[in-house]
């Protein structure tokens, strides 16, 4: 990737990986890899709008002896895009994670989510508790619910939206490599300049004119179907695995929003204190792209809550 070349630093391409398909009925599913395969492995889930790139500076820093499977999710990176004429159903990203896994030959193992991962990653754990040892929610709770009663409203919204953008869709709008990287920081404050680079080079493709992203714009649309607080609490109520949530100061909590003293999100913490194995809360320094931006400062604390448990090598 020509346009690429000089913006890619020793930071981005530290630690040898590589790069895996998985064919899906509607094309394929692009992950890359690090370690070796014999490794424990962790199955680790981009946050939205984002690409598989959003690990490329943290899992060098976490422990040799695990195997990270990190996968664009549809519509994202270098994956295939949905079917034509179908929103983004949340729900289908839990499907996604069971076919990696199904291609993999995977019968048990951990995840690390990043925002939106993170939520794959809680209703993941709470459909296949038995598959999943250890959850790692990055900036996020690993649900995200819907106010009671709001449902019909947001399915009637999204979609109005989708068939909207149906029959105003045109070509991709093209960019040249500086105006890429400008709307990339324009539409995201948590991410510094060298951490746009790194998702650019997965999230956008070259073009005779210049630069297009290559995201699907379906993706933007509301989400057809949420399930309330309600749901979300009996559904954990099914974890079983470990877990470890890793909040940035300056990122979701710090927002009216997602404030984790107040419902929904404060139910959902103690949810997971209820839980029969470890839960783990921390703080750190940073934005919500803070595993990106800054790895060093998330990267001691799951490379422990990775290691409990593991038995120690001859």
């Amino acid at each position: 990737m020509p346009f690429f070349s000089k913006w890619i630093s020793t930071a981005a391409i530290k630690g040898l990986c590589r790069e895996l398909s998985f064919t899906v009925p509607w094309g394929h599913i692009a992950a890359k890899a690090w370690n070796h395969p014999s490794g424990r492995p962790v199955l680790c889930l981009h946050g939205w709008a984002d690409n598989a790139n959003t690990f490329d500076r943290l899992i060098p820093l976490l422990p040799e002896e695990f195997y990270y499977v990190a996968f664009d999710f549809p519509g994202h990176g270098v994956s295939s895009h949905r079917p034509p004429g179908i929103p983004y159903y949340f729900t289908e990203y839990i499907s996604d994670v069971r076919r990696v896994m199904d291609a993999l030959n995977l019968n048990r193992f951990s995840i690390l989510g990043h925002s939106m991962g993170g939520n794959v990653g809680g209703m993941f754990c709470s459909l296949f508790p038995e598959m999943v040892d250890k959850l790692i929610i990055l900036d996020g709770y690993g649900f995200y619910p819907i106010a009671d009663g709001a449902e019909p409203g947001q399915l009637q919204e999204a979609i109005d939206e989708l068939l909207k953008l149906e029959k105003e869709q045109g070509s991709p709008r093209v960019y040249t490599p500086d105006g890429a990287l400008k709307r990339l920081l324009q539409g995201n404050n948590s991410i510094s300049e060298e951490s746009a680079k790194i998702l650019l080079q997965r999230g956008s493709t070259e073009v005779a004119e210049g630069l297009t992203y290559t995201r699907d714009l379906r993706i933007n649309l509301p989400t057809p179907l949420r399930i309330t607080i309600k749901q979300c609490l009996k559904l954990q109520k099914n974890i079983t695995a470990a877990v470890l949530l890793i909040g940035a100061k300056d990122g979701l909590m710090k927002k009216e929003k997602w404030n984790p003293n107040k419902p929904p999100f404060s139910l959902i913490l103690e949810g997971y204190h209820s839980l029969p194995n470890q839960f783990q809360m921390e703080k750190v320094e940073g934005t919500h792209h803070v595993h990106l931006n800054q790895p060093e400062h998330v990267a001691g604390i799951i490379s422990e809550f990775l290691r409990v448990g593991v038995p120690s090598k001859l």
